[in-house]
């Protein structure tokens, strides 16, 4: 079960194990469109306000992207205040 609006993890789990050489390109067009949006979504809610899998499946899916592309782990929604000068200044 995933939150309102948001990729089901078993979803998330069947497209990871399924070869994108047996998949047509309109299915990798929109497995790339729902994952983004779920990036989206998750860094846009607090982990408190989600169900117990989701914030895991978030947790896990935001350690995955600081070790693939180096993030510093902030979310996508401070990154966008940082990079407008809305961000924290300490």
């Amino acid at each position: 079960m995933s939150d309102a609006g948001r990729k089901d993890w078993s979803d998330k789990l069947k497209e990871g194990v399924t070869p994108d050489s047996t998949k047509s390109t309109q299915t990798k067009m929109k497995e790339t469109f729902t994952d983004t949006g779920d990036k989206v979504a998750r860094g846009i809610q607090p982990d408190e306000q989600k169900s117990t899998g989701q914030e895991l499946s978030d947790k896990m899916g935001r350690s995955k992207d600081r070790n693939v592309h180096g993030s510093s782990g902030g979310s996508i929604l401070d990154k966008a205040k940082g990079a407008l000068g809305m961000g924290d200044k300490h």
